[in-house]
């Protein structure tokens, strides 16, 4: 049962660092009878609400798939609008990140992204540079899998031993303590590729409420569950 009204969340063992699998947009559209670009658009102002959310509460570290290595292989006229989204989000969402001290973060490979798209992402990068409460981490072209590996051959490449600690440092998410508490939305009970290093040791919550419809309201009620559970990290 979601409350619907924000508790206090002092009393909660808060996680460090939250991810979120952002799924449910093309099925929330399908079910209104609506193109899958409006539940991406819908999805979008979601991704501001939760990161602000956090940000309030007291949350170090969000990280969100907003766009994984596998996503190329949509159908082009939407790979294009998903871009072209992308690319207002980043426009027009400055202001959010600087009115409530969020930092933001990129991961993944953006060297496939246009030109402009890039320079989007740099500039918010670089004005939010000063910011010390969130840090809001967006994936975007990003594959776990592409991550280690591409962490690895870097390493390899300044002849350092492999070890946990050298994976660790080359990794994208560097920056950033490991990841402590994982959401799946949309009712899908998978990973996907998605920060497979980093949440060795994550605590997982699979909702079956398609992204778009997600609230703080099941936020929180989610990190209340994840304060009662006992996270023994391979101990007893």
């Amino acid at each position: 049962m979601i409350n619907q009204q924000l508790l206090s969340t002092t009393d909660y063992q808060l996680p460090a660092h939250i991810a979120i699998i952002m799924d449910g947009n093309g099925r929330w559209a399908k079910d209104r009878g609506l193109n899958r670009t409006a539940g991406h658009e819908e999805g979008a102002k979601v991704v501001r609400k939760i990161t602000s959310y956090c940000a309030k509460i007291g949350i170090k570290y969000l990280t969100m798939y907003a766009f994984s290595t596998e996503n190329w292989n949509r159908p082009k006229l939407e790979v294009e609008f998903l871009m072209r989204l992308l690319e207002k989000y980043f426009k027009s969402e400055l202001k959010t990140y600087l009115d409530n001290n969020i930092r933001f973060r990129a991961i993944g490979d953006l060297e496939k992204f246009s030109k402009n798209l890039r320079q989007a992402i740099g500039e918010v990068e670089e004005k939010t540079l000063h910011c010390t409460g969130l840090t809001q981490i967006l994936a975007l072209n990003y594959g776990s899998r592409d991550e280690i590996t591409r962490a690895v051959n870097k390493a390899l490449n300044d002849d350092k031993e492999i070890t946990i600690d050298t994976i660790n440092s080359y990794l994208d998410t560097s920056f950033a303590p490991g990841v402590d508490l994982v959401i799946r939305t949309s009712g899908e009970v998978r990973v996907s590729n998605f920060l497979l290093w980093q949440s060795a040791y994550a605590e997982y919550f699979f909702t079956k409420t398609l992204w778009p419809d997600f609230t703080e309201y099941e936020l929180e009620d989610i990190i209340s569950d994840f304060s009662k559970r006992e996270r023994r990290f391979g101990g007893v």
